[in-house]
């Protein structure tokens, strides 16, 4: 069997200079920006059953939220007020951020070049329900 003499993995043309060793071909093709992506899927995929687990969860803890300024009544600290504001206008907004994230994360089209757009929409889709958690389990006492 002969060896060609081109490509990337051919031997050096100028024999006291070595050059990279020669396998027979390159180990895997470079895809080009309009080539169809097989893992499309993947990470909207995931944000979509993160997003399913942790939404009704960022619901349901926010909402017991309020319970943190029952023992205050309307004498409540500043603090407190600020942190229930931010949880709440997290829920509002996050809530329309993650349904357009998901949405864009599903919707791009099948190819290479959107690879990482799609995957910034699938974190983009999660955040908000992760941040309303963290904002719930640091809520300062009244």
């Amino acid at each position: 069997m002969t060896t060609p003499q081109h490509g990337p993995y051919s031997p050096p043309n100028h024999p006291g200079q070595p050059g990279p060793p020669y396998y027979g071909h390159a180990p895997y093709p470079v895809p080009g920006p309009d080539d169809y992506d097989h893992r499309t899927s993947t990470a909207p995929l995931v944000a979509t059953v993160l997003l399913a687990v942790f939404g009704p969860a960022a619901l349901f803890l926010g909402g017991l939220s309020v319970m943190a300024t029952d023992s205050c009544g309307t004498d409540c600290p500043t603090a407190l007020t600020t942190w229930l504001y931010l949880i709440y206008g997290t829920i509002l907004f996050g809530g329309v951020l993650s349904l357009a994230a998901l949405v864009t994360a599903w919707s791009l089209p099948r190819k290479v070049r959107y690879w990482n757009l799609r995957r910034w929409a699938a974190i983009a889709t999660v955040a908000p329900s992760v941040l309303v958690i963290a904002l719930v389990c640091t809520i300062p006492s009244p």
